[in-house]
């Protein structure tokens, strides 16, 4: 993660340093600390108290759910979602990202390395408090099943992985069907109930229905147990990209099913709705609200009636989520008056961009176009690679290496931004919302039945919630694109796309790759401590 210095003015030039690169601006207005204007909120508030499992469930940030190198690069960097060109001498980083976008990845590649190391240490913390002693039922409940949920993200990444249930403990390396095996068992036993293919049966779990979206409560375990099962094919394959694993689909769908007609949870569309934080008072292009899709990702939107499972993330005290600066200009600091100049990394590929094909969730995920400041004027690019000093974001992009254009790319914007923003971000991050569980309630049902017409109710009622038209059709491609509008920037596109059979399609600047780029490979450290690495590396 790139480390922002303080900012100093020297000759009219505003120069930031950070790890790895060297970037020269020069900005004007740039703001260091809180203040006032009437018409903004500086404050979104949120937040739940600490309590004995708040450790293990900040490890959720730990693991960089909405951060660099981590999680959220694995899962949207090797997709067709984003990617983070080279720009002359910033961001190569080692070719590291190259390497993600391309499937050319190694056991010495650092994102390789942190989400193992990352997601073993979150192990360790959950397997620090089981074995404290100190849990109730539901706290223990709740901790087996953040666990598992850990396990089944480091069997999602690396497949083959080892499965420790004590504090430090050394153990066997496990195979991807022993892992699911694990998992499922886990999750089950926290849910109380042994088998999903027959319905569900919670009577004697532990866990409650409070919503609580920073803990598990019976629905978000349910939620898990739906994405294990789903991704069941790929899971117990026999080879990886093989596609031919036992599938668990009647499962995902009841586990979907329950919480659609038990949570109480409803999709944020007419009336849910909160201030804008990122409104800027002179540019009236900006709403006073964000109402419906926009306000489940908003930087408040703490308690929205969509969800289920989130991480808390919070500027002052649960940092982590840096978005904002991971994929905006460095000018951009100037529409939000950031505290901070943004690095310019992350964009959208121009395809992915054009799926959305006039699909309204388009305007609120993505940041395109000529760029205003905070007063509504143009803002400038005053390094700029095009002849053409106005900052404008386009779909467009030129190269992935050596000179990527600066301004090109459209930016991830569905997590919006705040005014006087932080480094750090206030929105949650959505592990599990409503929309997504009716995303695995039509695709579970259409996977089993054979029968993709089954998928298109739910997909309906999410196009109905942002105006869109009812579709009369649908086949995996059809379903796949919508999944891509609905799901863009949550970190699922990989995990979406290996399920599809298409990660080792070609696509800008990727040549088609295998079926063994479907895991990535063990970190070379544990080769040598003695782990089995996985085919192909």
């Amino acid at each position: 993660m790139k480390n922002l210095y303080n900012t100093l003015f020297i000759l009219g030039l505003f120069a930031v340093t950070f790890s790895c690169t060297d970037l020269e601006e020069e900005l004007r207005g740039v703001i260091t600390t809180n203040i006032s204007v009437a018409g903004i909120a500086t404050d979104s508030g949120g937040g739940a108290g600490a309590d004995a499992l708040e450790g293990a469930f900040s490890q959720l940030r730990g693991t960089g759910t909405g951060g660099h190198t981590n999680w959220y690069s694995a899962q949207e960097l090797t997709s067709d979602e984003m990617v983070v060109t080279t720009k002359g001498g910033d961001w190569y980083d080692g070719g590291w990202l190259i390497d993600f976008h391309k499937h050319q990845y190694k056991s010495t590649n650092p994102s390789v390395n942190n989400n193992w190391n990352s997601h073993y240490g979150a192990v360790n913390a959950c397997n620090e408090l089981l074995a404290g002693g100190s849990l109730d039922a539901n706290g223990t409940a709740q901790i087996r099943a953040l666990r598992a949920y850990f396990f089944w993200r480091l069997m999602d990444l690396y497949g083959n992985i080892q499965l420790p249930t004590a504090p430090g403990a050394s153990v066997a390396q496990s195979t991807r069907a022993e892992a699911f095996a694990f998992i499922e068992s886990e999750l089950l036993a926290a849910l109380g109930d042994s088998d999903l293919s027959d319905g569900v049966d919670l009577t004697t779990t532990a866990l409650g229905t409070a919503k609580d979206a920073y803990r598990l409560n019976q629905f978000g375990v349910l939620g898990i147990i739906s994405k294990l099962y789903l991704g069941a094919e790929v899971y117990l394959e026999s080879t990886p990209g093989a596609l031919d694993g036992t599938p668990h689909y009647t499962e995902a769908a009841n586990a979907a099913q329950y919480i659609i007609d038990n949570g109480g949870y409803s999709l944020c569309a007419a009336g849910c709705k909160g201030v804008n934080p990122g409104k800027r008072p002179d540019v009236a292009s900006d709403p006073s609200e964000l109402e419906g899709f926009p306000h489940v990702f908003a930087p408040n939107n703490q308690g929205n009636q969509e969800h289920i499972w989130t991480v808390k993330y919070d500027a002052a005290t649960a940092g982590g989520f840096n978005l904002a600066m991971m994929a905006l200009h460095y000018s951009s600091q100037l529409t939000w008056n950031f505290d901070s100049q943004p690095w310019n990394g992350y964009s959208t590929l121009e395809a992915f961009y054009n799926s959305f094909n006039g699909d309204s969730r388009q305007q609120w995920s993505f940041i395109e176009g000529e760029q205003l400041d905070f007063g509504g004027n143009a803002l400038l690019d005053y390094a700029t690679d095009d002849g053409d000093p106005i900052l404008t974001y386009t779909p467009f992009i030129n190269e992935i290496y050596p000179d990527g254009c600066r301004e090109c790319g459209a930016r991830p914007g569905k997590f919006s931004y705040s005014q006087f923003g932080r480094p750090d971000m206030d929105n949650d991050f959505t592990l599990i919302r409503l929309g997504q569980v009716h995303l695995i309630r039509g695709e579970a049902l259409a996977r089993a039945a054979g029968d993709w017409s089954l998928a298109l109710a739910d997909v309906n009622a999410l196009r109905a919630r942002v105006g869109m038209g009812a579709l009369a059709a649908m086949d995996a491609d059809t379903f796949l694109a919508e999944r891509g509008k609905e799901m863009f920037s949550e970190a699922v596109r990989r995990s979406d796309l290996i399920r599809f059979g298409k990660y080792g399609d070609s696509w800008w600047e990727k040549p088609a790759s295998d079926g063994n780029k479907t895991i990535f490979p063990i970190p070379f450290d544990r080769i040598q401590d003695g782990l089995n690495q996985n085919p192909g590396y």
